[in-house]
């Protein structure tokens, strides 16, 4: 079982604390640092400074928000970030939800996996070198009426640029297993594993391969403690806010992937707080049970017994937040994580 991190510079800003980070990171052998973007810092810009001051852990943007830029400057960004990072690149893509695309994009959230299916289909197009032609439902290349023709780019082929997808609805997750190199998934416990892996399985025998050919990243929050109860209690807010207030009433991808996993009155009830106006009174709603399957917290016999779970219920990479006030704090997090994964794999 390999180990994934997550970069994240929004807050304070830190250059130097984050290269530090995943500098000492990559020497602890984690294999990857996604990159994310929502409506601050974008996902491609960091992995570039990343790339400069790396030289073996894999840089992925998880995820770049689909429908934001066309499919030729995705593809352009990815064949810029393999080629200056030795073909360390990784391509991780998603619809986002309303709120974003709408609010802060001033796009309209339409037809977001057809969107997404295309927009795959053009860049692969693109970085395999071909001249780009495309007629779908959303993208037309070159545009009809106008004076473009189609292309081919004139940078250096990239065809190894692996895609994955970060996706949570049923459709969503056939999606990711039909066309997708790998799979960023959240809002996962392995004990409801098959809510996610059905689906994605469903969609991969219909391209004709199996669930095993896929890269199924999964995971959260790690921490270790014997005060359990004060871990549990530190996950609630940010539990509560992903339940109520990461989509709108209609969606919430997250809210409802944890539905069907089972939480359909606690996830109703944690989202209703959230959408009048009574956010104080969220967290304490959001189940112990739920941030503990969501994360790997506890002792260390608990966080192994995670791992575990995670690597028995189909899950190839573990992509984890260690936790931690400083940076120090969250490194030896992560090197104890690490010599469980090594113990356990």
């Amino acid at each position: 079982m390999r180990v994934a991190i997550g970069l994240r510079l929004e807050g304070d800003e830190d250059w130097a604390t984050a290269s530090a980070y995943v500098t000492e990171a990559e020497r602890l052998g984690v294999d990857m640092v996604w990159s994310h973007e929502s409506w601050g810092l974008d996902a491609a810009t960091p992995l570039g400074f990343m790339a400069a001051r790396t030289r073996r852990i894999r840089l992925g943007s998880g995820i770049m928000q689909a429908g934001t830029r066309t499919p030729a400057l995705v593809a352009m960004t990815a064949m810029a970030l393999a080629s200056m990072s030795g073909g360390r690149f990784v391509l991780g893509l998603g619809v986002s939800g309303p709120q974003v695309i709408e609010g802060w994009h001033g796009i309209a959230f339409e037809r977001p996996l057809t969107r997404l299916r295309e927009l795959v289909e053009i860049v692969r197009r693109a970085v395999r070198g071909e001249r780009v032609t495309y007629k779908g439902q959303v993208y037309e290349l070159p545009r009809s009426g106008g004076e473009g023709k189609a292309l081919r780019s004139s940078a250096r082929p990239r065809p190894e640029i692996p895609i994955y997808l970060a996706t949570l609805s049923p459709r969503g997750l056939e999606l990711a297993g039909e066309i997708a190199d790998g799979w960023l998934g959240t809002s996962f416990m392995p004990e409801h594993a098959r809510v996610f892996l059905d689906h994605i399985a469903a969609g991969a025998a219909r391209a004709g391969r199996a669930l095993a050919q896929l890269d199924l990243q999964a995971g959260g929050v790690v921490a270790f403690s014997d005060d359990v109860e004060r871990l549990v209690a530190a996950r609630k807010p940010g539990l509560a806010f992903t339940l109520g207030a990461m989509g709108s009433r209609q969606p919430n991808f997250y809210n409802d992937a944890f539905r069907r996993a089972g939480y359909e009155h606690a996830a109703r009830e944690v989202q209703r707080l959230c959408l009048t106006r009574k956010r104080e009174e969220a967290p304490p709603r959001a189940p112990y049970e739920l941030a503990l399957k969501a994360n790997l917290l506890g002792t260390v016999s608990m966080v192994r017994e995670r791992v575990r779970v995670h690597r028995e219920a189909g899950i190839t990479t573990l992509r984890v937040e260690p936790a931690g006030e400083t940076l120090d704090e969250r490194l030896a997090t992560l090197a104890r994580l690490m010599d469980l994964v090594t113990a356990t794999t």
